[in-house]
């Protein structure tokens, strides 16, 4: 992880972000765009689906990657970490997102059936981005401290 801003994040500064949505008698639309309401401009998006109830996805940190996380159907919990405490967030509303800074540490599980994952990323991937070892992130992250 590098030293910059993002490094010594905590679990504080994952928020929920209710998106404009407008209800209407034939289907409610839900509009995520690069605005004030998303701290960063859109790069990527992909979703997550057929998702055994029992799986664990996510299992990593970022050191530069900023992440919306939606539950489009379903539900689903996400719990984050910054290696001092875990704080679970359940996404079940299509149209709340759940805001992830860089540095802390993500996991998902508790899928309810027939869950999709909806997620904006702020970069394109970057294998070289990811931390895949819980140790390691708390190393990276203990060195900061």
């Amino acid at each position: 992880m590098n030293t910059d801003r993002h490094s010594m994040t905590t679990v504080d500064d994952c928020r929920l972000i209710n998106l404009a949505t407008f209800p209407h008698e034939i289907g409610s639309l839900t509009v995520a765009q690069n605005s004030n309401e998303i701290p960063f401009a859109i790069q990527r998006i992909y979703y997550i689906y057929d998702i055994p109830s029992t799986a664990e996805r996510g299992g990593h940190s970022h050191h530069r990657e900023q992440r919306l996380l939606l539950a489009v159907s379903g539900c689903f919990d996400v719990r984050v970490s910054d290696g001092r405490q875990w704080r679970t967030f359940t996404l079940r509303r299509p149209n709340e997102a759940l805001y992830i800074p860089p540095g802390l540490w993500r996991t998902l599980d508790n899928f309810s059936s027939g869950s999709v994952v909806l997620a904006l990323s702020s970069t394109k991937f970057d294998e070289n981005d990811y931390v895949r070892d819980f140790d390691d992130f708390l190393k990276l992250k203990n060195a900061l401290r």
